[in-house]
């Protein structure tokens, strides 16, 4: 009688926990998905493309008497869905990417490392089912892609590189563990700018930017970095797992915030020396490591271009003179790959 007694209790546990797993997990996990279906099929739905609207430069501040600040590309950059990711990849001029893990192109235009998916792992378990793609362009489908770069003051005079700009490369490449690249364009006012891009065998890019002054006067430049996302993307919901902006900044400490949270706050911005910030996924992410001895203002933002939501972790650093025949260069460190335990 004892063990039929237990027995019976046993069961009727058991389904005082299923039922209750139910009501508070499973049925706001459903939920959660069906109203995040209901939103992509709205977007797929309608029929018009965002205006074209002038492209603002990296350094439009956001408001008058603020610091420069990186700002997304334009809403004319955000094309149709029915434009594929291959489309788009071609309708730019590009160097290769071959490393034993990454295989991909860098664009000549904006120099943006907007093209990468991951050898060593794929879609399903299927070994001939793609490879996972991190990294995809501007012009097609769900844009995410890292941008690096100079801004000046508002208001100052000074022609920079931007999102259009057409940067040389000194070879066709492609870009591997033993063969970085580098790129070069000149203002034609006095300003030479150079970006060598290295790569090891993992997932590691390191970005190095200079800039010559070959005019007559001094000019106060900004370093900047930013990873951004075009297009709130699926993602598993789990409590015990982060999916979306996150950094490691000021002493130590872990900034994270989901996409509802980010939109809600709209921005977030954190003075920091060095420290790490980006967007991660389930399992794979895009972070930007700034040199550990440069102060700047990292932040995290939400934004929308035209019809669809962007998101943006980026960096400025504190403001930089060259001075007349004076060069000034400063690198970065984009990780851009698995978060394998014994990698990162």
């Amino acid at each position: 009688m004892d063990d039929s007694r237990n027995t019976i209790l046993a069961i009727l546990l058991s389904v005082v926990v299923l039922v209750a797993w139910q009501y508070f997990v499973g049925i706001p996990q459903m939920e959660k998905q069906r109203e995040q279906a209901q939103r992509e099929a709205a977007q797929r739905t309608q029929q018009t493309t965002p205006p074209a609207q002038p492209a603002p430069q990296p350094g439009q501040p956001p408001a008058p008497g603020t610091q420069p600040r990186p700002t997304p590309a334009a809403p004319a950059d955000v094309r149709p869905a029915s434009v594929t990711r291959e489309a788009a990849l071609a309708a730019t001029p590009r160097v290769a990417i071959e490393t034993p893990r990454i295989t991909g192109s860098i664009s000549l235009r904006g120099a943006h490392i907007d093209d990468v998916a991951l050898t060593s792992y794929r879609e399903t378990v299927d070994p001939k089912s793609p490879h996972i793609v991190l990294l995809s362009p501007l012009g097609g489908p769900h844009p995410f892609y890292a941008e690096f770069g100079w801004v000046t003051s508002p208001g100052a005079n000074v022609k920079l590189p931007g999102p259009e700009t057409l940067w040389t490369a000194s070879g066709p490449g492609p870009l591997a563990p033993d063969r970085p690249i580098m790129l070069s364009w000149d203002n034609g006012e006095g300003l030479s700018f150079k970006r060598t891009i290295a790569v090891d065998g993992n997932y590691m890019f390191t970005v190095t930017d200079e800039v010559e002054n070959k005019g007559p006067n001094p000019v106060t430049l900004y370093n900047y970095g930013l990873v951004i996302r075009h297009d709130t993307p699926k993602t598993f919901g789990y409590y015990i797992l982060h999916e979306g902006l996150v950094g490691v900044l000021g002493d130590g400490k872990l900034y994270e915030f989901t996409y509802a949270d980010i939109e809600k706050k709209t921005s977030q911005v954190v003075k920091s020396q060095g420290g790490w910030l980006g967007i991660t996924d389930k399992y794979w992410a895009a972070t930007m490591i700034p040199s550990q001895t440069a102060n700047m203002q990292a932040r995290f933002a939400a934004n929308v271009l035209g019809n669809l939501k962007t998101y943006q972790s980026d960096f400025l650093a504190d403001a930089a003179t060259v001075a007349p025949g004076g060069k000034l260069s400063s690198e970065t460190r984009l990780f851009a790959g698995a978060k394998e335990v014994d990698v990162v």
